[in-house]
Parts: C-alpha cells; sequence; structure tokens
C-alpha cells in the first residue's frame, strides 16, 4: 500500500499542485499509512507540514507522526526540516514539547533519558511501527564509532534495557563479539583513523602583488 501511495503521491508533488490544499487529505492519509507500515517520505510529509503553515491550521495528531518518523531517520536532519515549519505555539503544546525533547535527548546521545521519556509516551510511540528499532539503529551507529569495547549492562541501557536475547540480536546484526568479563568488542578505532595528505599549490602569480606590497 505504501509504495502505491508513494507513486500517487510523488505525482501531486510536482509543480504548484505541491501546495494546493485539495491534496492534504490524501497527504495526511499517506503519513498514516508511513506509520502502519515502516515506511518513510520526507518530501510528502514536509508538504504536509508546508499546507499546514500556510493556513496556520495544523492537525496535531497528523504531525506528531511526521514528527516521530523524522526521529526515526537520525542522524540525518530530517526532524530540524519539520521543526522549522511549525509555529512556536505549537512546539509548546503537548505532546509536540515531549516529542522536541526526544529530538534533543538524540542529538546529545542522551540515551538513558530518551527511552525514560518514551515510556511515558508508549502509546503515541507504538503507533509507529518500527520506532523503537530504528531509534537502536542509531544507538548502534554512535556506539560503533565511540566504543572500542563497552559493559554488556551498559549496551543493553543504551538500547533501552533490552533483554538478553535483544542483546546479542544487535550484537551480531553490527558484527560485534562478546569477551570476558561481560564486556563486548566494538571495533578498533584505531584502524579507522585515516591519514589525509593535503598538498597546496601556490603559483608565483597568486603572491606576486603581495610581495610587491612587501617592499
Amino acid at each position: 500500500m505504501a509504495e502505491v501511495m508513494r507513486q500517487t503521491v510523488a505525482s501531486m508533488l510536482q509543480g504548484i499542485d505541491r501546495y494546493n490544499p485539495d491534496n492534504l487529505s490524501t497527504l495526511e492519509r499517506y503519513v498514516e499509512i508511513q506509520s502502519q507500515e515502516n515506511a518513510y517520505d520526507l518530501e510528502a510529509n514536509l508538504a504536509v507540514l508546508k499546507l499546514y503553515q500556510f493556513n496556520q491550521n495544523y492537525n496535531k495528531d497528523i504531525t506528531c507522526q511526521i514528527l516521530l518518523k523524522a526521529l526515526t531517520n537520525f542522524p540525518h536532519t530530517d526532524f530540524i526540516l519539520c521543526k522549522c515549519l511549525l509555529n512556536q505555539t505549537l512546539c509548546e503544546e503537548s505532546p509536540i514539547k515531549e516529542i522536541i525533547t526526544l529530538a534533543d535527548c538524540l542529538e546529545c546521545c542522551d540515551f538513558e533519558h530518551f527511552w525514560k521519556e518514551v515510556n511515558e509516551m508508549q502509546e503515541l510511540c507504538a503507533r509507529i511501527i518500527g520506532f523503537q528499532d530504528s531509534i537502536r539503529k542509531f544507538v548502534c551507529h554512535v556506539v560503533g564509532i565511540t566504543f572500542q569495547t563497552i559493559q554488556r549492562s551498559l549496551l543493553s541501557q543504551l538500547l533501552g534495557g533490552v533483554d538478553d536475547h535483544t542483546l546479542k540480536h544487535w550484537v551480531q546484526k553490527y558484527g560485534w563479539k562478546e569477551i570476558a568479563n561481560n564486556m563486548i568488542f566494538i571495533a578498533n578505532q584505531d584502524e579507522n583513523i585515516k591519514t589525509k595528505n593535503i598538498t597546496e599549490k601556490i603559483d608565483f602569480d597568486s603572491v606576486a602583488g603581495i610581495m610587491a606590497t612587501c617592499r
């Protein structure tokens, strides 16, 4: 269903029709399909928020779904793009305000605080199929470029207090290895350091003027 809608919506977003208010109900339905089928279309979602901005009439439920979907695409800047289309009053209302807090937590990699906030708005987040696993992919991305080894208990916490079976799934997915003393080997970060030779080419003509003024 999502793929069929993607093609339909793509044609609707061409040219001036992109901001045709008559398309809004179709675009809102597409947002709901994205939530239900773990699909994602940033361009369509931005078009919805732009139409809301034009009329200053936001459907808060659809807006929440768009923002939560944007969170699932961290570390890309989708959430910032979406937030820029909201007015200040809306940003200070619940649950938009709480979703912005979630984004701040992810931006700061404060994952423990993030999962605490998610637990307080489980019903809303549960409407976005694949939401938690998408966030865990981002957590693993950060862990992969930050740690050489990490305690199993800490990794479990960062992933949202997952059980042992789920923890092993993510460890295997990213090719990490369990080692002694309840530690997990992530990577030798020294091997990821890449040297780069920078060669500057300055010809005589480019410095002739400077040399002339120094006389």
